[in-house]
């Protein structure tokens, strides 16, 4: 799966956000100051190309929805940070992160999210 740009990346959390929009959508969805229409426009051509945006056409309009759910593609771009940056190793990334800037409520609620899933490994 190959990579989104930054515009790219903004153009998919909206279309992501809104499920199915036209291009009037997507750029309403967009943060401000928002991008011009032509350039959007290039953008979701470009996400078609790439296969991550597919389209109905009515007349002369098109409406954009998503090929590649959000879920999937953070998956994929995370395990390629966890690659890149840790050396392949949660257990190295589990470190940063818990090193970092997080609250003790937060890390309490991840030690829970992760006590329930080793729960859950080992019935299996």
């Amino acid at each position: 799966m190959k990579e989104l740009t930054k515009a790219e990346e903004q153009v998919m959390q909206v279309l992501w956000s809104i499920e199915k929009g036209f291009l009037k959508d997507i750029v309403d969805g967009m943060p401000d100051p928002k991008p011009a229409y032509p350039t959007v426009s290039t953008v979701i051509r470009v996400l078609v190309k790439k296969e991550f945006i597919g389209h109905n056409t009515y007349g002369k309009v098109n409406e954009y929805f998503p090929l590649i759910k959000k879920e999937v593609y953070f998956q994929k771009h995370f395990k390629r940070v966890v690659s890149t940056f840790f050396e392949n190793s949660y257990q190295g990334f589990a470190n940063f992160f818990a090193k970092s800037d997080v609250s003790i409520e937060e890390l309490e609620a991840i030690r829970k999210e992760i006590d329930d899933q080793l729960k859950k490994r080992k019935k299996a």
